[in-house]
């Protein structure tokens, strides 16, 4: 299944519809990967300390948990849209 859901569920597509889709999720995935990169960087990376090639062990285990809790939010955000776009779809109301 895709990140947008375009798969057995929906209708045949031509192939313009398709790349169009394809295209639409490409764009999302590389926006959400951005997001994480640049919230994760500015909380975890001490600007002031640019000298060091490598993490050290406060920044790194920052990210993992910075990115651990990125996506599971993600997930949970993703979760509740499908179940009000299920609602919505079903003439309920949020």
């Amino acid at each position: 299944m895709s990140f947008l859901g375009f798969g057995a569920s929906q209708p045949q597509l031509t192939s313009e519809q398709k790349i169009s889709a394809a295209e639409t999720e490409l764009d999302l995935v590389t926006d959400m990967f951005n997001r994480l990169v640049n919230n994760c960087h500015q909380k975890c990376i001490d600007r002031s300390n640019y000298s060091a090639g490598d993490l050290n062990k406060n920044e790194s285990a920052c990210l993992d948990r910075c990115v651990a809790k990125y996506f599971e939010t993600n997930v949970k955000v993703g979760e509740n849209m499908q179940k009000m776009g299920q609602n919505f779809s079903a003439g309920g109301r949020f």
